[in-house]
């Protein structure tokens, strides 16, 4: 499974970025798709993550100001980004994965793209 993750940029604090990551290869039975984001010098942390129908689950510091889509035809999932903070930067990692527990996607997925960064301007 290859993912590719597009979107990320120079954005100033109150602005919105949209990522997208597009998901080909063997990807058949992929059920989970998700993001994470690693700040600087801290540990990758979960973003939000979504499963096939379409249920979701988010980091709860996240929750009000991200949302995760999902396009099983084009194989994408999408993650809005709505009034950026500072804090927000980071390189963002698109995941994948053919679970179906999207509870324990705290602990990673099974495929990973390479991360596209996303700075967020005072």
């Amino acid at each position: 499974v290859q993912l590719q993750a597009s979107g990320g940029g120079l954005v100033q604090a109150g602005g919105s970025l949209r990522l997208r990551c597009t998901a080909s290869g063997s990807i058949f039975a992929i059920n989970l798709m998700g993001w994470y984001r690693q700040p600087p010098g801290k540990q990758l942390e979960l973003v939000a993550a979504i499963t096939r129908d379409g249920v979701t689950n988010y980091a709860d510091s996240m929750r009000d100001r991200f949302t995760i889509s999902r396009d099983n035809g084009e194989n994408t999932v999408y993650l809005q980004m709505y009034a950026l903070k500072p804090e927000d930067t980071a390189v963002y990692y698109c995941a994948a994965d053919r679970g179906v527990n999207i509870a324990g996607v705290g602990s990673g997925m099974g495929f990973w793209g390479e991360g596209t960064l996303v700075t967020v301007s005072s």
